[in-house]
Parts: structure tokens; sequence; C-alpha cells
């Protein structure tokens, strides 16, 4: 895939944003704006943020129109939640952890180290309390939060040099948001984070040694492969990475009750339909990796493993114990609904799994 046919300029200059026009309103016809993290096009996220609304205008008959603006198209990437905070747009489509800045509390809703896979996730989310402490998150901000996709485990990220244990960290300059980042920090890398369209630039530049995004299906088109070879999986701070979709809350509530449960119910379709196409995606594009690209798989070291595991803990444990109380109830909800799922996780999912792997082929 030719990185040019869907990479847009992820970072925007203030005075070049296009000034915003008011929301359309025609015969009792709405038309939201959605801005995104992700580049025009981009395979997954980018798409699954055009096909949520493109479902949510067709669903609805037009009555609520969803008009898509890629990264950078109206706002930097980054800001994409601070243009539904301020009024700017009605929605926004991106990942939670990406906000940690405003609340800690919010890492908990996209990927948590050694945390939840993607299916443990909506079983917290849905059924276990956690859309409440969501809701309760971002009523400071005037939002509401719907999930709204997830990749499935991630790949661990791309390494100029093979890694051989923890010492080979120390000083690494490596790209990786949220709660990962902190671990990754802990471990003795020097972190940041920066949205999808300027990674390869900095890989390139020598302004980073090692970048992790998402996983083959996304890192294919973005072309890391020409710069760094050693893709290491999986990873262990992002399990089940989830997306989001935000929206301006009092204007969402405004909605007639039909279009509101519309925007929700496709939401929680698009969340399945993003991880399914990331399942079968993601092997096919590592394929291309390996058998085009010459890229070398491998897995970490386990003394990087397990340091990564203390350090998760360290964060985990540090969150629980917070000073906020809603960082300090997010935490505490999320790790209890953990340690109920990871019992079937573990002992059946797994254990099938493993039985596949060792004895089965056809």
């Amino acid at each position: 895939m030719d990185r040019r046919k869907f990479l847009t300029r992820s970072a925007v200059a203030g005075t070049g944003v296009a000034a915003f026009a008011a929301p359309a309103v025609a015969q009792g016809n709405i038309t939201w704006r959605m801005v995104t993290t992700w580049p025009k096009n981009f395979p997954g996220l980018g798409v699954g943020a055009q096909r949520l609304a493109d479902r949510i205008t067709a669903a609805s008959g037009g009555r609520l129109t969803v008009q898509v603006y890629s990264a950078g198209e109206l706002v930097p990437p980054l800001q994409s939640l601070d243009a539904v905070i301020d009024g700017s747009a009605e929605m926004s489509h991106g990942a939670a952890y990406y906000w940690q800045n405003k609340s800690t509390a919010l890492s908990f809703f996209t990927g948590v180290p050694f945390g939840m896979t993607s299916r443990e996730l909506t079983g917290w989310v849905r059924h276990m309390g956690g859309q409440e402490l969501w809701d309760e998150i971002y009523d400071q901000f005037g939002v509401q939060g719907f999930l709204s996709g997830d990749t499935g485990t991630q790949a661990g990220g791309w390494f100029r040099n093979e890694l051989t244990g923890v010492a080979d960290l120390q000083g690494l300059r490596f790209r990786t948001p949220g709660l990962g980042g902190q671990v990754w920090e802990k471990l003795g890398a020097s972190v940041t984070n920066m949205a999808a369209g300027e990674i390869f630039q900095a890989l390139q530049s020598g302004t980073l040694d090692a970048a992790e995004f998402v996983g083959p299906y996304n890192d294919l088109a973005l072309g890391f492969y020409q710069v760094a070879k050693n893709y290491y999986f999986p990873s262990f701070v992002e399990p089940g990475l989830a997306t989001e979709l935000v929206v301006d809350k009092a204007k969402y509530q405004a909605l007639p009750d039909d279009l509101q449960a519309l925007v929700r119910d496709i939401c929680q379709a698009e969340y399945d339909q993003v991880a399914s196409d990331f399942a079968a995606n993601d092997p096919r594009a590592l394929q291309t990796l390996i058998n085009d690209h010459d890229v070398n798989v491998l897995q970490f070291p386990d003394e990087i493993i397990q340091a990564g595991a203390e350090a998760a803990k360290e964060v985990l444990t540090s969150l629980r114990e917070s000073s906020d109380d809603l960082t300090k109830r997010t935490a505490e909800s999320f790790i209890e609904a953990l340690n109920i799922m990871r019992v079937r996780t573990e002992d059946t999912d797994g254990a099938f799994v493993e039985a596949r792997r060792k004895y089965f082929t056809i």
C-alpha cells in the first residue's frame, strides 16, 4: 500500500486551520462534524471512523448527517477532543488515552499494560460499571464517550536494533502513548507521543530509535519497515486497544431518542466491525512485511517482559491509590473486573488456543 495515498499532514499550525462553519440544520435535518486523530483512509481506524459516520447518515435517512475531517483537516490530530469541548465540532474519533493530561482515568478506556483484552474491555464497559465511570469523567468536559472500535492485541513496536535485555532500553527514544508509555519509561526508555502521520519522518530522521503504533495492518501502510526491520510481538502494554467516539453531550441529549440510540448502537456495532477488520487483515499484512520487505519478527526477551510486568503493577497500584477520587475508583473498578474476567480468558480461551496450537493443523 502506498503511504502517500492516505497520509495527510497531521501537524497543522494554528494559522493554517480552516475556519469552522456552524452545523447545518435544514428541514429538521442536522449535519455534525467529526474530527479525527487518523489520516484519511487509514486502514482500520480512519476507515472505521468514516464507516461509522456513513452508517449514522444512512440509518438516519439523512436526519443526522456526519461529515468526517481527517487528522489536520480542521484541527491537529491531538486536538480533536478539544474541538468538541470548545464547540468547534460535534464529534471526535480517537483514543481516550490521548487525553490522559485531562484525566489519568481516561487511560483505562483505551489500553492498559497487562490489562484487558478487547472482549474483556467491552465486558467491563457494557456490563460491569465501566461506562458509568467513563460518563462521570467526561461529564467534567461536557462530552459523552462511546467505544467505537478495537484493534485487538497490538504489536510491540519497531526497533532499529535487536533487544537482548533491559539494558538496551536505556535512553531509547521510543514513540508510545498512554499508561504503556509510563511502563516503558520505568524500563529506561525516553518516551514521546505523536500522531500517526508524524511517526515515519521521526524514525527516518533519527529523532526516534523505535516506535509502535498498532500492528501490521497499519504499520505496513505507514512504511515503518523502510527504516527499522526488527518488529517485536506481542505488545504487553496494549493488549486490546479501543477507539472512542466522543460527542458534545448537550447536543447529543437534544437529539430525538431514536437518533441517540442510533449513534450509541452503531458505535457498538463498529467496535466489533473494526475488531474483525484487524483480525482479518493483521495476519495478511504481516505476511507481506515478512515476504516482501524482509522484516524480522521477534519476541521480547523474557527479562523485558518480566520487568514490564513489575512496572505495570507499580503504575496501576499508584493509580489505585491516587488522591483523585475518580481515578482511584476507575482503577479499582478496572482491576476488580479484570480479575473476574481473566479466569475465563486464561483458563478457557487461553487453554483452547494453546491446545489448538500444539495439536491441530489442517
